[in-house]
């Protein structure tokens, strides 16, 4: 609790703001603005773990989503796993467990929300760095659109961390003044604790916005489409791989340099720096001001910058150049480095200098631009020697980089870079823009880096203890193995050793490796390149993607026009895709099978009312729709005439039944075809497959209707009576309204669109009216049916009906291995059309076998058997020793009003040349004897559906 290593009047956390945290057991104190990993530091805790395969102590090595090791549990507020302490922030109360590399699931449920947000921009800036803000700035003042989002929880980026002025004056009071002018423009949008983590085609961006554990909606995705893009992402510093570089203690130098001025967290008490650039002299000098001991710079360069030495010869600090750390000791936390001569043209060290006590490592390989985006969007690389870095080269349209991300690393640099960006990127969007006007910053003369990677060990020649990826515990010898095993890619390098697929997706260790596969192979750099940047640029949760699609919002419920009728009468329901469809409606007492044979009895022998609005209905256009239909479905639709009805089967392309349905010409290029409920969205998906893939000549457009059409089936022999007392413009009559036609007239009092279809058998009419009407019609058939007692009826009945006919339901009386043929629906397929989907595969040895299942009907010798459905079907009334070679299975079964009985319809081998035999299935735990009929229960004539 004594934050030993808060340094006094320094950092930018609320110090009248104390939060009480726990971790590992032991509790600790921090601040507002802190995150886990600088309040741990403050307390002097540099190990949050061990490594994920190795099982070595691991410390906190950077300070943002690059950090490799300090991977930590959270329990309280809520447990979440594999959090980086570096981006996690501080709150009071706050519970975490170190990691070894491995996490927990929460066990209970989530009390957080999650959105999803869509926005759109004239400019969107990623980064808001000096090169972010200054591009935003430029583009804002134009009146363009502009957001800026930066994974920071405050804007500024490498200002909050470096203790740099801009006009004299700490670089944060700049930082605030764009802040605020930002803020007092309409059009500009500023997204804190926003990563954006995947670049798509055409500028379409994600992004997750970290809203903090206090806000209802935790996180929320943002899905943007911009017009223009500067990506201002910054760069990540490397480490070196040398031997023990994964002990506690050993940090990134720049990374010191933050926790030092954000946070006012000195990360030791006596340092050694190892760099092959000049950006770990400031953080040395820096930390020397602040009181910590700063020993040495070890630097691999022969000659180092004036600037910068001059700096460190004042403050006693020894440079030695030339040199290298070759390993390290230490057992919780690094105490003692190695120091070697360095042979630049042979990359070798010669022999141990000196051994220096350090309780912090200070490391710096050089800075890499955070290409990630840019390489997502398409843009290319090139590498740049001057500072042994992958930076863009050619940008996708409408994609530019800036500041570190583009490479350029000064800070005026960067902010003149900015500038120019976003002036560009408004001016590409249509809008006026000028550079806005910048501050002055200091420019230290800069001393091209060494490009060193690996430091070979005396002490460990194979690599074993050299490592690369921390967070996969991979290591120099790994990817000598990989190599030797005959990989040269660096993508087949990464997938031989894993190193990069780990949570930090090798932010620090990707050209690392890069660099090391290099000098293994003896190549050059810019030839073995980068492996493939992909998106998440970090961890995005599944419940952030998810957002409120969970519960219902996941599988959106699906609702008819009647529905609340339907809870009304107590009616339970049935999931049909994502439809609510009323299964049966009980009367006071009935069960399930009393209810069913009632809604039976009243279809056949008076009037029953069904909803049936669910059944897909996709409107056809086009001057070639009649050639489409004749394509898709297997019988002939162009001979169809305007206001009638035909029946339809759809066959994938190896000859199995699709999907059915009906097709009704509703004008001279167009027609509306129905299809199942369940598999509405599938049918739709696959039509347009066909015409956007193979059929691109056909002029057609396909629009889904479902939900614009309330549908009322009327069935039974008293239906038309029904219908007439509504009807005001219509002739019922047989003659002047036949099967399977339709005409339009006033419904009560509704215009309304009728056809005469059945599924049951019986006398049918199907009123259609716009969805908003849906009610006000069922509740006028409804009375009118009053007298002659009309029931309203539900799927469970409707699937009885349909099966006493023998009229089968694609997807339960067929599973994708099935033919029309098979159905005994040949009289479907026609034999004039030139082609169709499925045609060629009718003449396939297989279709063609004798013995294929066909569509049958089953009684039960015991009348009173329902039969379970998917029961197997068997040829002997005793079972033989497995495997028990079966015959087929039923696919429906129901007790039937109007039979007074069981009965079933059946997939069996050779079905139809089977009829009269008696076979067997499998009832509970015993055989059940059952006849082979044909798939026509009742009214086998067809002469009941006229009335």
């Amino acid at each position: 609790m004594t934050n030993e290593f808060r340094l006094a009047a320094r950092g930018r956390v609320d110090r009248d703001r104390p939060l009480r945290f726990r971790f590992d057991g032991t509790e600790y104190l921090g601040y507002q603005g802190d995150t886990l990993a600088s309040a741990l530091l403050a307390n002097g805790v540099h190990q949050v773990g061990t490594s994920i395969k190795h099982g070595r102590p691991r410390g906190i090595m950077a300070a943002g989503a690059e950090e490799p090791n300090a991977l930590v549990q959270i329990e309280k507020p809520f447990p979440e796993p594999m959090l980086t302490a570096t981006t996690v922030p501080l709150i009071d109360g706050l519970e975490a467990t170190g990691l070894p590399g491995q996490g927990r699931l929460a066990t209970e449920d989530d009390p957080a929300r999650y959105d999803t947000m869509h926005a759109h921009c004239d400019v969107l800036v990623v980064g808001a760095g000096p090169a972010g803000l200054a591009a935003a700035l430029s583009a804002a003042r134009s009146g363009a659109r502009v957001i800026i989002a930066d994974a920071d929880t405050e804007f500024g980026g490498s200002l909050l961390g470096t203790g740099e002025r801009l006009d004299d004056l700490p670089a944060t009071e700049w930082v605030r003044g764009v802040v605020a002018e930002l803020d007092a423009f309409p059009e500009v949008r500023q997204l804190p604790g926003t990563t954006v983590f995947g670049h798509y085609d055409d500028n379409y961006l994600v992004a997750v916005e970290n809203r903090g554990d206090e806000a209802f909606s935790r996180q929320r995705i943002w899905r943007i489409r911009a017009r223009e893009v500067v990506l201002a992402t910054g760069s990540h510093e490397r480490p070196l791989a040398f031997a023990g570089n994964d002990r506690p203690g050993t940090m990134l130098a720049g990374s010191a340099r933050t926790y030092l001025h954000r946070y006012g967290v000195a990360p030791g008490t006596r340092a050694v720096v190892f760099t092959t650039n000049d950006s770990a002299y400031a953080a040395a000098v820096d930390l020397h001001d602040a009181g910590v001991t700063v020993s040495t710079i070890i630097d691999t360069r022969e000659v180092v910058s004036t600037y910068w030495a001059s700096r460190c010869v004042q403050r006693g600090i020894t440079i030695h150049t030339g040199s290298v750390i070759a390993s390290t000791s230490g057992n919780a936390r690094i105490s003692r480095v190695h120091m070697a001569h360095w042979e630049a043209d042979g990359n070798r060290v010669t022999d141990v200098q000196h051994v220096l006590a350090c309780d912090l490592l200070l490391v710096s390989g050089g800075w890499s631009p955070a290409v990630h985006l840019h390489s997502q969007s398409r843009g290319t690389l090139r590498f740049a020697e001057d500072i042994g870095a992958f930076v863009p080269d050619q940008h996708a349209r409408s994609v530019r980089s800036a500041g570190a991300a583009a490479g350029i690393f000064a800070t005026a640099d960067c902010l003149a870079s900015g500038a120019e960006a976003g002036r560009d990127a408004a001016t590409a969007a249509g809008f006026h823009a000028e550079t806005c006007a910048l501050p002055s910053a200091k420019k230290p003369p800069v001393l091209a880096g060494g490009n060193v990677w690996l430091v070979p060990s005396p002490s460990d020649s194979a690599g074993t203890n050299q490592y690369v990826d921390f967070a996969r515990d991979a290591t120099v010898a790994d990817i000598r193995r990989a190599v030797g095993a005959g990989l040269d890619s660096v993508e087949h390098v990464k997938r031989y050793t894993t190193i990069g697929t780990a949570h930090d997706q090798g932010k620090t260790s990707g050209i690392l490796s890069t660099g090391i596969i290099t000098e293994v192979l003896g190549r050059d750099i810019a030839d073995v390149g980068t492996t493939t940047f992909r998106a998440p640029y970090t961890p995005v949760s599944f419940a952030a993607l998810a957002g409120r699609d969970r519960g219902d919002l996941y599988d959106p419920v699906r609702v008819t026009a009647m529905h609340d009728w339907h809870v009304e009468q107590g009616a339970p329901f049935e999931n049909v895709g994502q439809w609510k469809r009323p299964w049966y409606f009980p009367r006071p007492g009935e069960d399930m099978e009393a209810a069913v044979l009632r809604e039976c009895r009243a279809v056949r022998e008076g009037v029953g009312i069904q909803d049936v609005s669910t059944l897909g209905k996709i409107d056809v256009q086009g001057p070639d729709a009649a050639e489409f239909l004749d394509l898709v479905y297997t019988n002939k639709m162009s001979t169809l005439k305007l206001g009638r009805i035909r029946y339809g089967l759809m066959c994938t392309a190896d000859g199995m039944v699709f999907d059915d349905g009906t097709v009704m010409r509703t004008g001279q290029n167009r027609y509306l075809i129905s299809t199942t409920s369940g598999g509405a969205a599938g049918v739709l998906s696959w039509l347009e497959d066909w015409l956007q893939t193979e059929w691109t000549h056909l002029q057609v457009h396909l629009t889904s209707v479902t939900e614009q059409w309330a549908t009322v089936a009327l069935a039974g022999p008293k239906s038309r009576e029904v219908l007439a007392r509504v009807a005001t413009d219509i002739d019922l009559d047989n003659d002047s309204f036949p099967f399977m036609s339709w005409q339009t007239g006033t419904i009560a009092g509704r215009q309304a669109r009728v056809c005469r279809i059945s599924f049951s058998g019986e006398l049918a009419f199907e009123i259609n009216v716009p969805w908003w009407h849906g009610r006000e019609l069922w509740d006028a058939l409804v009375e009118a049916g009053a007298p002659l007692d009309i029931t309203p009826y539900g799927t469970e009945t409707m699937h009885v009906l349909r099966a006493e006919k023998g009229f089968p339901i694609v997807g339960q009386d067929t599973d994708g291995t099935v033919t029309p043929h098979d159905l005994g629906m040949g009289w479907a397929v026609s034999k004039k059309k030139d082609d169709f989907l499925g045609m060629r595969s009718f003449s396939r040895a297989d279709t063609t076998r004798t013995d294929r299942k066909h569509l049958v009907g089953l009684l039960p010798v015991d009348e009173d058997l329902v039969l379970e459905e998917g029961a197997q079907l068997v040829e002997h009334p005793e079972l033989p020793e497995p495997p028990v070679p079966m015959l087929g299975h039923v696919t429906s079964s129901y007790r039937s009003a109007v039979l007074e009985r069981g009965f079933a319809l059946a997939l069996v081998k050779g079905g139809r040349d089977r009829i009269g035999e008696t076979i067997y299935s499998t009832a509970g735990d015993r055989l059940a004897a059952v006849k082979i009929t044909e798939p026509v229960f009742y009214d086998e004539e067809g002469a009941r559906r006229d009335g």
